[in-house]
């Protein structure tokens, strides 16, 4: 009775996987979006901030990390390189972690590493599982 209800749910269910990936990839990269631009409209402010956290060669940090997210915008809502950008991704929210929110608990309200986590969790299912098939890699694959 479990497997033939799991089998029916998963003939199902199976046909959504390609859509939740595609809106999990449109909200992660539009969740980068805004970051990215705040490091691209005070480049020398953000670097102030990340020497403060003790972050080494700080302007430099800022236009990688800002690159890193601005690409990760375009290439996670295109489907594009899916896999290879969310590992820098991945680094970004492992060193926001540790560097802002780690002290500050796990609660988002208390700007704390929950939703970093969760960031990391999604870009760790891209890595792993890829774009799915409503995506440019999945199209260009087939060629």
């Amino acid at each position: 009775m479990i497997r033939a209800v799991n089998e029916i749910s998963a003939k199902i269910l199976d046909n959504f996987q390609s859509l939740f990936l595609l809106l999990a990839r449109l909200t992660i990269a539009y969740g980068f979006f805004e970051p990215a631009m705040n490091k691209w409209n005070s480049i020398e402010d953000t670097a102030g901030w990340f020497a403060s956290l003790g972050i080494p060669f700080p302007t430099l940090n800022v236009y990688m990390v800002a690159s890193i997210e601005t690409a990760g915008v375009v290439l996670l809502a295109l489907g594009l390189l899916t896999r290879v950008i969310s590992l820098p991704l991945i680094g970004t929210m492992v060193v926001a972690i540790i560097t802002v929110h780690f002290t500050n608990g796990f609660s988002a309200g208390d700007n704390g590493f929950e939703i970093p986590l969760y960031y990391l969790l999604f870009l760790g299912i891209f890595a792993s599982f890829g774009a799915g098939k409503l995506s440019l890699d999945h199209f260009l694959s087939k060629k």
